[in-house]
């Protein structure tokens, strides 16, 4: 599911990018990887672990991010008789990894890819997960290979999941795969991902799913040192490739389920002050959100592209708290057992190279349609996995937050005195006169102190900024 993404451009040197180093230092992210991991790695990309089936005549293609080169997913779309064929391959992060040693040792510690406005912290060590592991066009790698039929409304009609060597034909980015659909002058493969990519949403819509397509922030540092907020919005072909993601891990959960063991992704429904509280985002940013209307149908009626629907969509992603993964053995499938953004049964296993419960999940899904037992190494594991992963989710989240912080206290330095329109959106229970509020331009939130006076929850408050650091990563109004 989406994270916050913030991308600083300008100045390498400066207080923001000073607190983002500092921050690395007091959060003690990993600067690089141990002698032992490194070494390990570099014999493995040397000698993986080969599959004996080859599917290197499929032209699989990926879509990633321009400059991205750790890439864990490679596609290809046919037409079949009454619907379409996803062939989806996955990188198999296994065949590089040993149970047990340094590298998998450091995996566990990691559990996560951390991406930080300054730049990525990886799961891997890069002769990995950027080199003999990725489907980087023209590389022959192992890949976890899935075949999904989809009848002509785009249901699940048959799965299956081998492993096999791939090699993928082209890298293309959003930007280039949008026009050429708009254009119609993709090849028949990529342009499949439209109408593949409609019929996914328009099941999601009908099991009451949603997708939170969430913008990318980036601050942008002026030569004299100022900053400005810029929102990139996600284009409809983020939005179809995503879909196929989502197909796969839903696919995976069913394997899972039938086969009785696995790992899923769960998220309750929103508690309902969560969703009082961003009701309350909503009329600060002036956007209507009727009671009759739900969660979902709001969601899909934002265009990413106005900065306030953008702002709302950051705040958004805060009714996936709660999200845990669920491990089940012994045919005893948790009830319930679904994630609610997905309205379905779901896990993640898509995205090895970044995520380390992908690789087991990967395994249980083999396992599962082969008709086999899962390997011991996978079943002892899930217990400690489910662990790493709410550690390594613990300190993105953290890190996540404290980035916000820093980024928007930068974004507010240059503007101490002046006074803003707002809207209470919280207020503490014991402590009436402390609170939030959250600025209708530019879209910040920030610590409010009334000295003494209750605040008007769900009210406009016109504001007063005192404080602005990202070297503290406090920003703080009073009331004007």
């Amino acid at each position: 599911m989406p994270r916050r993404h913030i991308r600083v451009i300008g100045a390498d040197d400066g207080p923001l990018q000073a607190a983002l180093r500092a921050l690395r230092t007091q959060l003690r992210i990993p600067a690089g990887f141990p002698p032992d991991v490194v070494a390990e790695a570099a014999a493995s990309a040397k000698n993986p672990a080969l599959p004996d089936h080859d599917a290197t005549d499929i032209p699989f293609f990926t879509i990633d991010p321009p400059t991205s080169v750790d890439l864990d997913q490679a596609m290809h779309l046919a037409r079949r008789d009454g619907g379409y064929r996803v062939h989806y391959a996955i990188a198999d992060v296994a065949a590089f990894v040993t149970p047990g040693g340094a590298v998998d040792a450091e995996a566990h510690r990691r559990a996560l890819t951390l991406y930080l406005p300054d730049g990525k912290v990886p799961l891997y060590p890069a002769v990995i997960s950027e080199g003999a592991a990725s489907l980087l066009p023209g590389n022959t790698a192992p890949a976890l290979l899935w075949r999904i039929d989809l009848d002509a409304e785009g249901r699940n009609v048959g799965t299956d999941v081998r492993r096999a060597l791939v090699r993928s034909r082209a890298k293309y980015d959003y930007a280039g795969v949008q026009a050429q659909i708009d254009a119609g002058t993709a090849e028949e493969p990529v342009a499949l991902l439209k109408p593949v990519g409609l019929l996914r949403e328009r099941l999601e819509i009908e099991r009451g799913g949603v997708s939170l397509n969430v913008p990318e922030q980036e601050i942008i540092v002026g030569a004299d040192g100022s900053f400005s907020l810029e929102y990139r919005a996600p284009r409809p072909v983020d939005g179809w490739n995503a879909q196929i993601s989502l197909l796969t891990g839903m696919a995976a959960a069913d394997l899972m389920t039938a086969a009785g063991t696995g790992i899923l992704r769960t998220l309750p429904t929103a508690p309902s002050g969560e969703v009082a509280r961003l009701r309350r985002t909503a009329k600060a940013l002036g956007i209507d959100w009727p009671h009759h209307v739900s969660y979902a149908e709001l969601i899909r009626s934002l265009d990413p592209h106005q900065s306030r629907h953008a702002a709302f969509l950051q705040e958004a992603t805060s009714l996936l708290r709660g999200s845990d993964y669920t491990v089940f053995t012994g045919g005893q499938v948790p009830v319930p057992a679904v994630h609610a953004a997905v309205a379905d049964e779901y896990t993640h296993v898509t995205a090895p190279l970044r995520r380390l419960i992908d690789r087991y999940a990967g395994e249980l899904s083999l396992s599962a349609a082969a008709g086999t037992p899962p390997p011991d190494w996978v079943v002892g594991a899930l217990e400690a996995l489910r662990q790493a992963m709410k550690n390594g989710s613990r300190l993105a989240n953290t890190a996540e937050r404290r980035c916000v912080d820093i980024v928007e206290a930068a974004l507010m330095s240059n503007r101490i005195g002046e006074t803003f329109d707002s809207v209470v959106i919280d207020v503490q229970e014991q402590e009436p006169d402390l609170g939030t509020v959250h600025l209708k331009d530019p879209a910040v939130v920030g610590r409010v102190e009334a000295d003494g006076a209750e605040l008007p929850l769900g009210d406009r408050l016109r504001v007063r900024l005192t404080e602005a650091s990202p070297g503290t990563a406090n920003v703080l109004f009073v009331p004007a």
